[in-house]
C-alpha cells in the first residue's frame, strides 16, 4: 500500500448538505473550535475558501492497536464527515512515527528490522481502524519515506542561525525563538526550571531538542549532510504537515499529552524555518483513555487491544461508547463504562429496530430524503398529534447541527438522537393503539428513520450490528420485550391487572423497567 493513499471504508462523500428538508433551510449554526494556542473558542471559517486542511498526529506502530489509538482516529473521522455535510472539502493527514527509540527497542529484542516491524504494526493498526468502520485518511506519510524531506526542512534552520550541528547530531536553538511556549502557556524560563533534561554539554541550552541524531551501532541510519544518522521526533511532524497541506492549515490535532513538547517544538521550528506565523490555526486537542487513574499506554502494559475488543463488541458499540464523552474531556475504560455504553446504545438501536419494524409491517420503509412538498402534504394530513411529532422532527438536522457545530460536540449530538428516538417510540406506539394508521403518520415515520441512518449511520457510524448477517442480540431482545408489552397491554384492556402486574414485575426482576405514560408504555434498562 502507498503511504500516500488512504485506505477507505468507502468512496469520498459528495460535499454538501442533503436536499429539502433536511438542508439547514435556516441559517447553519456557526462553527465554533477550542483552540489549545488561544485556551478559547473562536469561530472556524477554512483559510482556503470550501476547503479543510487537517493534520492528526499518529501512532509509532511498535505493538497492536489498543482503544486509545481509536479515540483520535474516530473523532477526525466523525469531524472530517461532519464538515463534508456541511459543504466542505476535506484533506485528512495522519503520519506514522516509524523511527523511534521504542521501535528500535522492540525490534532489537525481537531481532527484527526496525522499519519492517513498524510496517506490520502500521497494517495491524490500519486494519483495526476498518474494522472499527473509522474512513481512512487521504495520506498516510511515513517518516522513513520523507527522509529527503526532513533533511531539507533541517538544513533551511541551519542556515537560518537557528539550528546547529554538534559530532553529527543537530540541535535547535530554542533561544532564537521568542515565542517558545506559547501553546503550553510556559514561559522558557519556567520551562527549564520545571523539567528534567538528559546531560548534554554540547547543547547550548538544555531545552534545545534535536532535529538531527547521529547514528547509534545496530539502528537504521540514513545519509544526510550532517553525516548518518535519523530524525529527532519532532521535525517529522513539521516536514510532512508543511508537504501536504502547506503552511497555515486549519486543524492540527493530538493527545493532550502532546502539547508539550511535541507540538511546542513543532511551531517552534516550522514558523523559524518559514518565517511565517501561524503554523496552524487551530490546535485541537483529544482527552486521554484512562484505564484506572492512569493514562492507557503501551510503554505501561495497560492496554486493550481493538482486537480484543472486536472480539466482544460490535464496533458501533465501542465507537457509541468513545463518542458518548466529549472529546477534550478524559474517557475512563471499565467493565462498568462499557456496560453504561452497552445500555445506551441498545436503547438507541432498540428504538430503530422497532421503527423498521413497523415501517415494514405497513410498508413504509423510505428511499430517500424527504422534501420541503412532503413536509407541506404531511401538515396538512396530520391531526394535532402528528402535526407536534412533525414539527419536532423537522428540527431534528438543526439541533444536530447545533451539537457538532459547538466544539464537534457528539456526546450532544447523541442526546439529539435520543431525543428523536424517545420521541418516536411515543408517536409510533400511540398509532399502534389506534389500529391501522393514516398513510401520512407512516411517511412521517419513514422521515426518521432517514435522519436516523443519516446522523446516527452515516455520520456517527453507531447503528447496527458490526457486520452485515451477525447476530443481532439488540434487535431480538427488543423484539421480545415488544411482545411481552403487547401482551401487557391486551391485559390491561381486558382489566386483567393481575397478569398486567406480573408481567411488568418479571421484567423488572430481569432488569428492563416498564414505564407507563399517557403515550403508552414504554421500557428501558434498569440502571446500575
Amino acid at each position: 500500500m502507498s503511504p500516500k493513499t488512504a485506505p477507505t471504508a468507502s468512496s469520498p462523500q459528495k460535499a454538501g448538505l442533503p436536499a429539502g428538508w433536511l438542508a439547514l433551510e435556516r441559517t447553519p449554526s456557526p462553527i465554533r473550535v477550542y483552540n489549545t494556542l488561544s485556551r478559547s473558542k473562536g469561530v472556524f471559517e477554512p483559510a482556503e475558501a470550501g476547503h479543510v486542511r487537517i493534520y492528526a498526529c499518529g501512532v509509532t506502530p511498535y505493538a497492536e492497536a489498543h482503544i486509545g489509538h481509536a479515540r483520535p482516529a474516530l473523532i477526525w473521522s466523525v469531524i472530517r464527515k461532519y464538515l463534508e455535510w456541511r459543504g466542505y472539502r476535506v484533506t485528512l493527514v495522519q503520519n506514522f512515527t516509524d523511527v523511534d527509540d521504542k521501535i528500535i527497542q522492540r525490534a532489537r529484542e525481537r531481532g527484527e528490522d526496525p522499519v519492517e516491524l513498524a510496517a506490520r504494526y502500521s497494517e495491524q493498526y490500519l486494519s483495526a481502524m476498518r474494522r472499527l468502520g473509522i474512513r481512512g485518511a487521504d495520506y498516510y506519510p511515513k517518516v522513513s519515506q520523507h527522509i529527503p524531506d526532513i533533511i531539507a526542512m533541517i538544513s533551511g534552520l541551519i542556515e537560518r542561525g537557528i539550528a546547529y550541528e554538534v559530532g553529527g547530531d543537530v540541535f535547535f536553538d530554542v533561544s532564537r525563538f521568542p515565542d517558545y511556549g506559547k501553546l503550553s502557556g510556559q514561559r522558557l524560563e519556567e520551562l527549564m526550571a520545571g523539567t528534567r533534561f538528559e546531560a548534554d554539554e554540547r547543547k547550548r541550552s538544555p531545552m534545545d531538542f534535536a532535529l538531527w541524531k547521529a547514528a547509534k551501532p545496530g539502528e537504521p541510519a540514513w545519509e544526510s549532510p550532517w553525516g548518518p544518522g535519523r530524525p529527532g521526533w519532532h521535525i517529522e511532524c513539521s516536514a510532512m504537515s508543511l508537504k501536504y497541506l502547506g503552511n497555515g492549515f486549519d486543524f492540527h490535532g493530538g493527545g493532550m499529552d502532546l502539547v508539550f513538547p511535541h507540538h511546542e517544538n513543532e511551531i517552534a521550528q516550522s514558523e523559524a524555518y518559514t518565517g511565517q506565523q501561524p503554523f496552524v490555526r487551530f490546535w485541537v486537542h483529544n482527552g486521554l483513555v484512562n484505564m484506572g487513574a492512569e493514562k492507557m499506554s503501551k510503554s505501561l502494559g495497560n492496554v486493550v487491544s481493538i482486537d480484543e475488543l472486536l472480539a466482544r463488541y460490535p464496533a458501533p458499540l465501542l465507537r457509541f461508547l468513545l463518542l458518548s464523552t466529549h472529546y477534550r474531556s478524559p474517557l475512563e475504560f471499565s467493565d462498568s463504562a462499557l456496560a453504561e455504553a452497552t445500555r445506551g446504545w441498545r436503547r438507541l438501536n432498540s428504538a430503530v429496530h422497532r421503527l423498521e419494524q413497523f415501517l415494514r409491517d405497513h410498508g413504509g420503509l423510505p428511499g430517500a430524503l424527504a422534501g420541503p412538498g412532503d413536509v407541506a402534504r404531511w401538515r396538512a394530513e396530520l391531526d394535532g398529534e402528528g402535526a407536534r411529532y412533525l414539527d419536532g422532527l423537522v428540527s431534528v438536522p438543526e439541533r444536530f447541527d447545533a451539537a457538532m457545530a459547538d466544539d464537534f460536540n457528539t456526546a450532544a449530538a447523541l442526546a439529539v438522537l435520543f431525543d428523536l428516538a424517545r420521541e418516536t417510540n411515543g408517536f409510533r406506539e400511540q398509532l399502534v393503539r389506534r389500529g391501522k394508521p393514516a398513510p401520512a403518520a407512516v411517511e412521517v415515520l419513514g422521515g426518521a428513520l432517514a435522519l436516523f441512518r443519516l446522523f446516527g449511520g452515516e455520520l456517527l457510524g453507531v447503528l447496527g450490528a458490526e457486520e452485515a448477517g451477525a447476530p443481532d442480540q439488540p434487535a431480538l431482545v427488543d423484539n421480545l420485550v415488544q411482545l411481552l408489552l403487547d401482551v401487557r397491554r391486551e391485559a390491561r384492556e381486558r382489566r386483567d391487572w393481575a397478569t398486567a402486574d406480573r408481567i411488568r414485575d418479571r421484567l423488572r426482576e430481569l432488569g428492563i423497567v416498564v414505564e407507563d405514560t399517557p403515550a403508552g408504555s414504554r421500557w428501558r434498562m434498569a440502571d446500575g
